[in-house]
């Protein structure tokens, strides 16, 4: 993806964020790559979205996760102009070590939720998958996870 399209999803990501969901915007995250396989978002670590430890708040690592997770799919809905309406059902977290810096949560699941979204527009039932998003801190851990996620999100086509 060009630099320039990464700053238009950035830039998309943060009115949509101001618009819809303020709590969002408040983390500044940044799109680094979207497209119909992956979502990789980066959140900075600063004032506002640290805890006492000056690690990245659970809350902001929440954030990170379901973007990462729900991009993909609120980026293919947007190509296709589907009907199809999603929410996160629940949410599963393994924390494995501090996120001292700024933290990249990927997700790879494009063509499961793809498949998904798929179903829910020719059958108009609900359907459900799980997306798993990882979380790393390049500059201080490498690639090293600091957190996995596991995301059962649910969609169904609007009458």
């Amino acid at each position: 993806m060009s630099q320039r399209v990464l700053w238009k999803s950035t830039a998309w990501l943060r009115m949509f964020a101001l618009w819809k969901i303020p709590l969002i915007a408040a983390v500044r995250p940044r799109v680094l790559a979207l497209d119909d396989a992956a979502c990789i978002i980066r959140i900075p670590l600063n004032h506002y979205n640290r805890n006492h430890l000056r690690s990245l708040y659970f809350g902001a690592l929440c954030i990170g996760a379901d973007l990462a997770g729900g991009l993909i799919i609120m980026e293919m809905i947007r190509k296709r102009r589907s009907r199809v309406a999603f929410l996160f059902k629940d949410f599963h977290a393994d924390f494995h070590k501090r996120a001292e810096g700024a933290t990249i949560f990927t997700c790879r699941d494009g063509e499961m939720l793809a498949q998904l979204l798929a179903e829910a527009e020719e059958t108009g039932e609900r359907c459900e998958g799980t997306v798993r998003v990882t979380a790393t801190c390049p500059d201080k851990l490498g690639d090293e996870p600091v957190a996995d996620f596991r995301l059962t999100i649910s969609m169904k086509r609007r009458s």
